[in-house]
């Protein structure tokens, strides 16, 4: 049944398109995955990017920490553009800027310009929230959780494909070529964005906290600079010491100016829920074990076998190691929607913590075996499918319709900030031990893993205090906030 749109007063409503609800999410899906594609493309050829451009170790990690920076930042501000301008002119927004990024990215001349590059393409991490309100938008209640599943197991498969595609488009072609292609592929699914998705409306009247903005971006940077310099610098240097105590007096701002506009990029008004908070700080630890376990596993297996503990896997071999993963990722992933009939979000949410947890210390204290990492990596992609959709589901679910999108946007955003911090911290530990042949030595890789367990085992704890209970669809009639004005939902 169409979903129903009432304007505001003085408002002048555009009719929604007469598009199928599948062909829409079809699109929306392709949109999802070629951002998801992006967070993790690059993470097995660091290394040969490393080389190509005759950089540090150190200094090509950021050519993912940057655009994990700009996602953080972009997400709630884009966030906010789209109750303004319209979901469906928001995605088009964010499908340009990954195309523009990838653009800049695959001419880059030195590392530089691809982190500059790289900082573009996070501009297009509204897609994730966006698509999860315009399908909220065009399915009836029932079909809600199961497509938002079905969406979340898409964006975890792809942010883990990426490992697996690098190998084989590397060594057909060049590293370069991982940024042609998906430049071409987002500009198709954009066109076919504009042709398809339905108008959606827009009720919210306001301005965009720039100052929020600035903050947000202020404290961040001054954190994971010291974070994944701190082991070169010294932890004890005057330039680490001092970034530290700038994050600090930035983040209290942020939280200030936060609290205090009635148009906050981050609602810490809607952080109070019982559930959406627990399931956002589970988001925030867990993303630091994700992208860990996503950015050092591929290099752990690349490590010559000369040192002892490496595989020497090629790119390509890196990635197939990873492929059970990314298969267990998918087909969880997208059973987890179903699934909620006989097993709760929650429980699902514990399930995919727990298996994190025990992944990630197999990783740390028994990675001499390719089997065993596949087997590991397989058990952890079980974890991150039922995670990713419950995830969702229990903050959707805990909502008003019409704060969907800020929601889900809030919740990738406290996940990406989580990932710049477990990348920072993972790539400041690992750097910071270096074996006789001038590689990282063992230790480096098992102290980063166990971290991970230690965030993943976090991130189980908290989820014991996610709400059990369900919450009921929100009816299908508008619902205002009292710092908002009215929404059509």
């Amino acid at each position: 049944m169409p979903r129903l749109y009432q304007a505001t007063p003085g408002h002048q409503e555009t009719p929604p398109r007469r598009t199928a609800p599948r062909v829409t999410f079809t699109v929306l899906a392709a949109a999802a995955a070629a951002f998801a594609l992006m967070q993790s493309l690059v993470t097995p050829v660091l290394p040969t990017i490393q080389q190509d451009l005759h950089t540090t170790t150190g200094t090509v990690t950021w050519v993912l920490t940057a655009w994990l920076l700009a996602a953080s930042v972009a997400t709630p501000l884009m966030g906010r553009i789209a109750d303004m301008i319209g979901k469906d002119r928001t995605l088009l927004v964010a499908l340009g800027a990954i195309a523009l990024g990838c653009l800049l990215a695959a001419i880059a001349p030195n590392v530089t310009v691809l982190i500059v590059a790289r900082v573009v393409q996070g501009l297009g991490a509204a897609v994730f929230p966006v698509s999860f309100g315009i399908i909220r938008d065009i399915y009836p209640p029932n079909r809600v959780s199961s497509a938002i599943g079905i969406l979340a197991a898409v964006i975890a498969s792809g942010s883990g494909l990426g490992i697996v595609l690098a190998g084989p488009i590397v060594g057909w072609l060049d590293w370069r070529w991982l940024f042609w292609i998906p430049m071409v592929a987002v500009t198709l699914v954009a066109v076919a964005a504009w042709r398809v998705v339905p108008p959606s409306p827009t009720g919210v009247r306001g301005r965009i906290n720039w100052l929020s903005a600035v903050l947000l971006a202020g404290w961040l940077v001054a954190l994971l600079l010291p974070l994944s310099k701190g082991a070169t610098w010294g932890w004890a240097n005057g330039r680490t010491l001092g970034l530290f105590a700038l994050a600090l007096v930035f983040f209290a701002g942020w939280m200030a100016t936060e609290l205090r506009s009635a148009e906050p990029l981050i609602d810490m008004r809607m952080m109070r829920l019982p559930a959406v908070w627990t399931t956002n700080l589970v988001s925030m630890l867990f993303g630091a074990a994700m992208f860990g376990v996503f950015a050092f596993l591929p290099q752990l297996m690349q490590v010559p076998a000369s040192t002892g503990y490496g595989f020497g896997a090629s790119v390509t071999g890196a990635g197939l190691l990873m492929l059970p993963m990314m298969v267990t990722m998918a087909v969880f992933g997208s059973v987890s929607g179903p699934l909620t009939r006989w097993v709760s979000n929650k429980v699902q949410l514990l399930i995919g913590a727990g298996l994190g947890t025990l992944s990630a210390l197999s990783l740390a204290l028994a990675h001499d075996s390719r089997a065993m990492v596949a087997v590991t990596g397989a058990v952890f992609g079980v974890g991150l499918g039922l995670l990713y959709s419950s995830m969702i589901n229990l903050i959707v679910q805990s909502v008003p319709m019409n704060q969907t999108g800020v929601a889900s946007g809030m919740n990738t955003n406290i996940r990406t900030i989580g990932a710049s911090i477990g990348t920072a911290v993972v790539s400041s530990v690992v750097t910071g031990h270096t074996g006789p042949q001038g590689l990282p030595a063992e230790s480096g890789y098992t102290e980063a893993f166990l971290l991970l367990a230690v965030a993943s085992a976090l991130a189980f704890l908290v989820a014991l205090l996610v709400p059990a209970g369900r919450r009921k669809a929100a009816p299908e009639t508008p619902v205002a906030l009292p710092e908002l004005t009215p929404v059509e939902v």
